[in-house]
């Protein structure tokens, strides 16, 4: 099986046997798309919530509300047709002792804008490895669709 690595602030789109990797993903969030049916894929790792909070030119995979449109975009250049499922990982509070009483982190900010962005493409998020305080490394299983999300601190688990 082939392996692509995911930095973060981009995104890949991929057929069948291959593994998408991102890892340290801490307040960002990795957003994982996938057509079970035509066995395609893509992975995000997403560093803000909005452009707005980047002096430099964006790129596609930066942002959630560009990411997952530029993913289905790419999906269905490669042949997608069928149902695509998301699946969200990361949106820790690294830093939370940091925080002013009543402030929202970065990660929680990261997360609403992925599920935002998610909802206002009409993509159903059928699994989530979110919050906490924990970097998290995820491992994308194109042709199943598995998406393995470890952590040096907290528990693997299988979304």
């Amino acid at each position: 099986m082939r392996q692509q690595t995911v930095a973060i602030a981009d995104l890949a789109v991929v057929t069948d046997e291959t593994l998408l990797v991102t890892t340290g993903v801490g307040s960002c969030v990795a957003i994982a798309l996938h057509d079970a049916t035509g066995r395609i894929g893509g992975l995000a790792h997403v560093l803000l919530p909005h452009a707005a909070l980047s002096s430099q030119s964006p790129r596609v995979g930066k942002f959630p509300s560009t990411a997952v449109p530029a993913m289905l975009a790419q999906m269905r250049e490669l042949g997608s047709t069928g149902e695509i499922h998301a699946r969200l990982i990361g949106g820790a509070s690294m830093f939370a002792p940091l925080l002013a009483a009543g402030s929202v982190g970065l990660g929680v900010r990261n997360l609403r804008a992925a599920r935002q962005a998610c909802a206002d493409h009409a993509v159903p998020i059928v699994g989530e490895a979110v919050g906490g305080n924990m970097a998290r490394s995820v491992y994308f299983n194109v042709a199943t669709g598995a998406v393995q999300v470890r952590s040096v601190r907290g528990p693997h688990v299988e979304l």
